[in-house]
């Protein structure tokens, strides 16, 4: 039986109150919970706060380059379809420079789950505004305020079909528990926005902020979350109220399911023959 000691790595370096302390404890907790072992996880990251969440779990790691998560866990999910491959990052990191891998990585619709812990700034490079960050928001780098409309992430996904679109609170250990629990179990692209406070540089959107706008969807009984145009709505919706839980769930095929060459065996079980190999490569010289 795993347990949360299981997972139990180095301390962590982030700033006390940070959001990022719920995410991690409830991933933990999702992980012990549905009795995944440290060797069957792999987590993939690339630069940011949100990037070293990884560093402070004990199982598979890869921390790679700003912005560059999603390929590196597709190359991972394609080698080894077997493996629990989960993407994590930040606000920046992954609409910002990683904007082009996210939106193709929906479309591929691999067996990955997508967390990213959205602050709506960069932290780690010390508070200027992120993708998310909305208008008229003061930073260091942005004195007289943001004036780029606030990309909408859910909005986006939804719209590209993407199969499993949610979003959670890191202030709501319980319901975020829940969240990455089913889309752990979901089979495609799972992806969970998270609403993760900063307590460093953003001091707008804090704890108290979301904890007097964020309401679960679960409450809403018309809503259907198998509708896209309700879930488009719905990720359409900021300021008073702000909702939390699954938005967009759809069941296509996953992408490994149209490969035969992995119906029986991961890319990893499978033997090279090098003599065919250096056949095939004769062959263009011929």
């Amino acid at each position: 039986m795993t347990t949360l000691k299981d997972y139990d790595s180095i301390k962590t370096a982030w700033c006390p109150g940070c959001g990022n302390f719920g995410i991690l404890n409830a991933l933990k907790q999702s992980l012990a919970s549905l009795d995944k072992k440290p060797h069957e996880v792999l987590i993939c990251s690339g630069i940011g706060q949100a990037a070293k969440l990884p560093h402070y779990l004990r199982c598979h790691v890869f921390n790679g380059l700003h912005g560059r998560t999603l390929p590196v866990a597709t190359g991972a999910k394609l080698a080894n379809h077997r493996l629990l491959v989960i993407a994590i990052g930040g606000d920046g990191d992954m609409y910002g420079e990683g904007g082009n891998h996210f939106l193709h990585a929906i479309r591929k619709n691999l067996d990955i789950t997508l967390l990213v812990n959205n602050n709506k700034v960069y932290g780690l490079t010390k508070g200027q505004a992120s993708p998310t960050t909305d208008i008229g928001i003061k930073t260091k780098v942005q004195p007289d305020g943001v004036v780029a409309h606030p990309l909408n992430p859910l909005a986006l996904a939804i719209s590209q079909h993407c199969s499993f679109v949610a979003r959670g609170f890191s202030g709501e250990r319980t319901h975020l528990m829940a969240l990455l629990q089913a889309a752990l179990a979901h089979k495609g692209f799972s992806y969970i926005d998270i609403l993760q406070p900063c307590v460093s540089f953003n001091k707008v959107n804090t704890h108290a902020w979301y904890k007097e706008r964020v309401y679960p969807l679960a409450a809403e009984k018309d809503f259907d979350k198998h509708d896209a145009p309700q879930a488009l709505q719905k990720a359409g919706e900021w300021g008073d109220r702000i909702p939390i839980g699954i938005l967009y769930q759809s069941q296509p095929d996953s992408y490994t399911d149209h490969i035969p060459q992995l119906q029986s065996q991961t890319l990893v079980e499978q033997t090279l023959v090098p003599p065919e190999f250096s056949s095939i490569l004769n062959s263009y010289h011929a």
